[in-house]
């Protein structure tokens, strides 16, 4: 087999999309564009702003090739780990849908829960269209490199329409798994997950991340409309092998009196980057955006967020926290932007690292740029090491050493996955934490 380089292995994959994926020809067009974006950005640099601290040249030499349909043994062995058991949802394995392990029959009538391949392939209609019209209306192509590569690639993924006035009680999960080959080649996936919901609608919406152990690259991009004084509760988790690498994109747009809530759990991977974006476009906008992250060894996890205030009288808040231990780094870089008519805004931005061993490390960069003069907004970074003073008290009170410092790191993490109000994630998430711990026996936050 020729050995491909990493160009040549993009520009492969792009025309096997092209040959095989079925598509509308305004998709058709829009993946054209975004593959002639993405070659002419490349695959980011540690030059740029936005990447200073992100080294993605194990990506950017690496030949990755789309991944096929994975046999089935080998498919029910990756995902089995990562299944939460949490009501309706959608599997997706190497990127494509596997119908038969989905099941979303006890929605309420009218939502839909769609593989975005069958959508595009389909004859046209409603629900085609109005994909057709959104794929791409939250998420650009023209400044960032790995969702341009995604759109350009675009073939499956997930699409979730939930009308007006309904309210969906179960949590709908978006299950995604990377089975690689047997023979470890590097391969690839890039899911696109869209979710509109409509006004006084009420959702919430699970996506998960996992895989097997050779290498690989999950690209993915979520674009999340949120209709007028709609709820909207979303997860996501994280929890890629040691040798797989994650690249995630959110994009939210929140129309008036929406109450938008996100949680990012990153548990797994060698290099993780998650960007979240919320542009709050209607007055009285509730954001919320939490994160959880824990590494070890020489892994590195990267968080981005901007949340735009563009119209006033809306609040966001938003709480980081990592633990890290080993040689592992981090990065938190959150954005607040007040636009000059966002009066009356209130803004909250806090991240939070634990560092358990004198060779991790976090990058962390709050900003706020504001432009209206009746607003408040605050940010805060704290970066340090346990307690002395509470693991004294704590042994002094008959705890050894290694229980001590998981109890004072368990306590540190709860304080998110207390904010987790889907009841079997917050327990599974609750357990892998404790059994990771130091003194556990379990290898330090090995969750995978």
């Amino acid at each position: 087999m020729t050995t491909l380089a990493p160009a040549e292995a993009y520009a492969d994959a792009f025309e096997a999309v092209r040959r095989t994926a079925a598509a509308p020809d305004g998709v058709v067009d829009l993946r054209r564009r975004a593959f002639e974006r993405f070659t002419a950005l490349g695959v980011p640099t540690t030059r740029l702003e936005a990447w200073r601290f992100t080294n993605v040249a194990p990506i950017a030499n690496t030949a990755f090739t789309l991944a096929t349909p994975a046999e089935r043994e080998a498919a029910k062995a990756d995902t089995a780990p990562h299944a939460l058991g949490i009501g309706a949802g959608l599997l997706f394995v190497n990127g494509r849908h596997v119908a038969p392990a989905s099941d979303v029959s006890a929605l309420p009538d009218g939502v839909e829960v769609l593989s975005l391949a069958d959508v595009l392939a389909s004859d046209a209609n409603e629900t085609r269209a109005a994909v057709e019209a959104r794929v791409a209306s939250g998420a650009g192509i023209e400044n960032e490199a790995f969702t341009a590569l995604n759109t350009a690639l675009l073939h499956d993924g997930a699409v979730v329409r939930v009308p007006a006035d309904t309210v969906v009680e179960q949590p709908i999960q978006l299950l995604f798994i990377t089975s690689p080959p047997p023979g470890g080649e590097p391969v690839m996936t890039h899911p696109r997950v869209l979710l509109v919901v409509g006004e006084n609608a009420q959702v919430r919406v699970v996506e998960s991340y996992g895989g097997g152990d050779s290498p690989y690259l999950t690209n993915t991009v979520s674009e999340v409309i949120a209709g007028p004084s709609a709820v909207v509760d979303h997860y996501k988790l994280v929890r890629e092998s040691p040798t797989g690498y994650h690249i995630g994109a959110m994009h939210v747009r929140l129309g008036r009196a929406a109450n938008f809530s996100s949680h990012a759990v990153t548990l797994g991977g060698a290099i993780v980057r998650n960007d979240a974006q919320a542009l709050l476009d209607g007055e009285g906008v509730e954001c919320t955006l939490n994160g959880l992250y824990l590494a070890n060894g020489s892994r590195l996890v990267d968080n981005h967020t901007t949340i735009h205030h563009a119209q006033p009288h809306c609040s966001s808040h938003e709480l980081y926290k990592g633990i890290l231990d080993g040689e592992a780094r981090a990065v938190f870089n959150g954005k607040i932007i007040v636009a000059i008519d966002a009066q009356k805004t209130d803004a909250k931005q806090t991240n939070k690292a634990l560092l358990l061993s004198e060779d991790a490390q976090i990058n962390t960069k709050p900003e706020l740029e504001i432009f209206a003069d009746d607003v408040k907004c605050t940010h805060g970074a704290t970066v340090g090491q346990l307690d002395e003073d509470a693991l004294f008290y704590l042994r002094a009170r008959g705890l050894g050493l290694e229980q001590a410092r998981s109890a004072l790191i368990h306590a540190f993490a709860s304080d998110l996955l207390n904010h987790i109000a889907v009841e079997p994630i917050r327990e599974q998430l609750d357990d892998l934490l404790l059994a990771d711990l130091p003194g556990s026996g379990g290898g330090s936050f090995h969750v995978c």
